[in-house]
């Protein structure tokens, strides 16, 4: 190589080296961006010349060039965030965002979105994150997409109400405890004869020994009371055709004013069975342990007095095996009975559900020919005592637990997102609800995505197509919520090759001032 070769060997040492402090100096300003990927310069030399020597020929080198600017995908630390939108990737994968201006796909690892005033999830710059609807069903425990892949768009901030359509009431109903309200014709049904609809307080305070109430909900969404009342059954005749046996009997109401059935023509809130939905009675053996029930609701095809008990006749089951009462809270004219076209129907669960079909082969037809005969009383064709039954111990009453399934209108309260990457809502009425599952993108050789700045990639020819998924799947990493993925670049390393950089810079430009000084020397000799 000739003196001036030399000097052009350690331009293009200056040149990569230049280059090099550029890229140490971007990974130590992005050190706290989130997202970002460091990255390496590697050089390699050019080519070289042939000389002749005495030991044959050689070659000499001509200097340095950049081979590429090598991208590390290694995993940054998680950093903590407060933001229920903010997530990161453990593992292979990239979120993807579209934009809305030009719909150009653009791949990140920086997962700070938020929702934008159009509902759709976004990242800092707008861009809309892709993934798909979550469907309602579930298979294996994993929630199932919908749709195609799209933007994630948040179209309402409520969750709809839904009907109460189970009750499940757990009680004690003290064994030691004084029958309260004896009717001799029909002591199974005093507490039902006794009610009034039409007073002020339908029920009075010594009518009853035991009585719980519970919230339901009508259609809209609105609130409606419930109360269960309960007494004791124990006229001597009664105990002793029981044969140990307790009998409790017990209603089901409602508010009467709330009470919107209409039946034979006749509005129930008018008469003395406003608030009315079910009677029947539980039968326990002397260990308290529940054995049989019966219900009887307002049929479909009473007439003349609704307070009789002849129109009272045995409820519907429901397909889990529980009577069904009807409430019909919205005055609608079809929906008053069971089998009426918009029927509100309610299951009671005390505790003992039929295996069966429906009533043993002898129940009566209706609640007025039991009278007070107790081996009128019967029970479902196949009973079975489920796990938190009522029962009847020598204890004070009590409700161990009670339950319903219906919830008012509820308000976005929050967002949590899980490690399958599915993002749910939680609502002020108590509902999670499945909304969105975050799509992810994966790459053959990630190396050969284009940077865009704002540590976005697109796709490059030598990165391969897109593999398209969801997380916690095939070759994808987990989704971490209210979490976000530091930038990996590691400072320490940056500051040795900070130091190493600058002294390779130094050494190559010595060449050139030492190659200068050589060059001077030999114009010096024509002198």
């Amino acid at each position: 190589m000739s003196i001036s070769g030399s000097m052009y060997a350690g331009i293009s040492g200056l040149t990569v080296h230049s280059q090099a402090m550029s890229v140490i100096g971007n990974n130590l300003a992005n050190s706290s961006t989130i997202g970002y990927k460091s990255a390496t310069t590697q050089f390699e030399d050019v080519f070289y010349s042939t000389v002749s020597t005495s030991n044959g020929l050689s070659q000499v080198g001509h200097g340095a060039t950049v081979a590429s600017i090598y991208q590390s995908f290694s995993q940054g630390s998680y950093e903590s965030s407060t933001s229920d939108t903010a997530v990161a990737i453990g593992g292979n994968g990239f979120f993807m965002v579209n934009n809305p201006n030009t719909g150009e796909r653009y791949y990140t690892r920086a997962g700070n979105f938020q929702f934008d005033q159009y509902g759709y999830l976004v990242d800092a710059h707008g861009y809309r994150v892709q993934g798909w609807d979550a469907a309602s069903t579930k298979a294996n425990g994993v929630v199932q997409t919908q749709g195609a892949l799209s933007s994630l768009q948040l179209t309402s901030y409520q969750s709809p109400p839904s009907a109460t359509s189970s009750v499940f009431l757990s009680v004690n109903l003290n064994k030691a405890a004084e029958d309260k309200n004896n009717d001799a014709a029909d002591p199974f049904f005093s507490v039902f004869n006794d009610w009034d609809g039409q007073a002020e307080s339908p029920m009075g305070d010594s009518q009853y020994s035991y009585q719980t109430t519970m919230t339901v909900y009508d259609e809209a969404g609105t609130a409606h009371e419930l109360t269960v009342y309960f007494d004791k059954v124990s006229d001597d005749a009664v105990a002793s055709q029981a044969g140990g046996s307790q009998v409790w009997e017990y209603v089901v109401t409602c508010d009467p004013a709330d009470d919107g059935r209409i039946i034979d023509g006749q509005k129930l809130n008018t008469t003395s069975a406003a608030g009315l939905l079910m009677t029947g009675t539980l039968t326990f053996n002397s260990s308290g342990i529940m054995q049989g029930m019966t219900a009887f609701t307002l049929g479909s095809t009473a007439t003349g007095d609704l307070h009789d008990l002849a129109n009272w006749t045995p409820a519907e089951f429901s397909e889990d095996g529980y009577p069904v009462f009807t409430a019909n809270f919205s005055g609608s004219p079809n929906a008053s009975t069971p089998d009426a076209t918009a029927a509100h129907n309610i299951e009671l669960n005390l505790g003992l559900r039929n295996e069966g079909t429906g009533w043993a082969a002898g129940m009566v037809s209706n609640a007025a020919a039991i009278g007070n005969n107790f081996s009128a009383i019967d029970t479902f064709d196949s009973p079975e005592l489920i796990a938190g039954a009522s029962t009847a111990y020598a204890s004070a009453s009590s409700t161990y637990d009670q339950s319903q399934d219906g919830y008012a209108t509820g308000y976005l309260q929050g967002i949590e997102v899980s490690r399958d990457g599915v993002i749910s809502g939680q609502y002020s009425n108590g509902q999670i609800v499945d909304l969105f599952v975050l799509g992810l993108a994966d790459f053959n050789n990630p190396q050969g995505l284009i940077l865009q700045g704002g540590t976005l990639y697109t796709e490059g020819s030598d990165s391969g197509s897109a593999r398209i998924g969801r997380a916690n799947s095939s070759s994808y990493g987990t989704i971490a919520s209210n979490t976000l993925e530091q930038s990996n670049v590691d400072m320490s390393t940056e500051m040795v090759r900070l130091i190493t950089t600058q002294r390779g810079y130094s050494a190559n430009a010595k060449i050139i001032t030492t190659a200068d000084s050589m060059l001077q020397e030999a114009i010096s000799l024509k002198r």
